[in-house]
């Protein structure tokens, strides 16, 4: 990484500097639409909107409208009687797969450990209950 793109003095942006794609990709219903569009091809809003399940006709309104804007998504308006909307992953969007694909491949071998580690902690032995590994925050920065 460049010093200009990682620095310790500005905002959380330059602090991490994947901070802006983590807000796009993976904001509440950005990554099940995306999915969704991916997986089934070209959707009505209907039909996408019963592929996810539980999103709301206006949340998933301006969850469209914002993927079409930063480029995720292509909405085609067909001028029939009715009318007629489709949505489409864009290549953009589609460029994400191998990241989604590789956030599926440790969800299935990390999840069950993550569980783990909650039972643990909810059982008590968590919470303070353990000793704290590496330096302490009062000693400053390790030299």
């Amino acid at each position: 990484m460049s010093g200009s793109a990682w620095r310790k003095d500005g905002g959380p942006e330059q602090a991490c500097p994947i901070s802006p794609v983590l807000d796009i990709v993976f904001s509440r219903w950005t990554t099940p639409i995306l999915w969704a569009l991916n997986e089934y091809g070209t959707q009505r809003f209907v039909q996408l909107q019963r592929a996810i399940g539980t999103i709301t006709p206006k949340v998933l309104t301006q969850r469209l409208r914002q993927m079409e804007r930063d480029g995720l998504v292509v909405r085609t308006y067909y001028p029939e009687v009715p009318p007629r909307v489709e949505y489409e992953i864009s290549d953009l969007g589609r460029s994400l797969a191998p990241l989604f694909a590789t956030l599926a491949e440790w969800s299935s071998g990390h999840l069950p450990l993550v569980e783990e580690a909650r039972e643990r902690f909810d059982a008590g032995e968590g919470a303070g209950t353990a000793p704290v590994t590496g330096p302490s925050p009062a000693a400053g920065p390790a030299r």
